[in-house]
């Protein structure tokens, strides 16, 4: 890439930061081929958060769009929500998390972040997985950032069909069908 003049670079960095708020300074800077230092001050000047900061920021206002799930019951972070249409999220696998053996992260952390996201996008008090068609494509390890996008597919009565697809560093590590049913409130059974 060729050097940018300083208020190309701002116009591209306001623009990539848009389209993509989970990207970093380091991917920034490799981007547009300059140091983590010329993208930091170009930060600085333009008034954009870190990444860190902005997905705090994101996170706060999403979450009290939840109905399905409670916020303390979220595995990661669900940064943008919009009700029977998609949610994102995003989720820092620790230390502990992991095999031994191996540093992986055990299967079951990750598929409590897509049940999460996948519970999520739902509009309704309760609701249980009823199938889950998942697939684990490639390992994770400890603070791998992962980013995930639940899809509301279908709506038929009480019956939810969500795709939700694990990514990190735009690479799929992990994509699930869930079929979640609504529970009726007074009764807490299915409709």
């Amino acid at each position: 890439m060729a050097k940018l003049s300083r208020k190309e670079r701002h116009r591209l960095l306001l623009q990539r930061i848009k389209e993509n708020p989970f990207i970093t300074d380091e991917e920034l800077a490799s981007e547009f081929g300059c140091s983590v230092q010329t993208i930091r001050l170009d930060r600085a000047i333009l008034d954009i958060k870190e990444v860190r900061e902005r997905i705090k920021e994101m996170a706060k206002e999403s979450i009290s769009k939840l109905k399905t799930i409670s916020p303390r019951d979220v595995v990661g972070e669900i940064i943008d929500i919009e009700l029977e249409n998609f949610a994102i999220a995003t989720f820092e696998p620790e230390l502990w998390m992991t095999f031994t053996n191996s540093n992986m992260v055990k299967g079951q952390y990750i598929y409590a972040f897509a049940e999460s996201v996948a519970m999520s996008v739902i509009d309704a008090k309760a609701a249980l997985i009823g199938v889950a068609n998942i697939k684990y494509k490639t390992p994770v390890f400890a603070n791998d950032r992962l980013v995930a996008r639940a899809e509301l597919k279908k709506k038929r009565n009480n019956k939810y069909i969500v795709w939700v697809f694990i990514k990190r560093n735009n690479e799929e590590v992990f994509r699930g069908k869930f079929i979640l049913v609504a529970l009726n409130e007074e009764t807490n059974s299915a409709q």
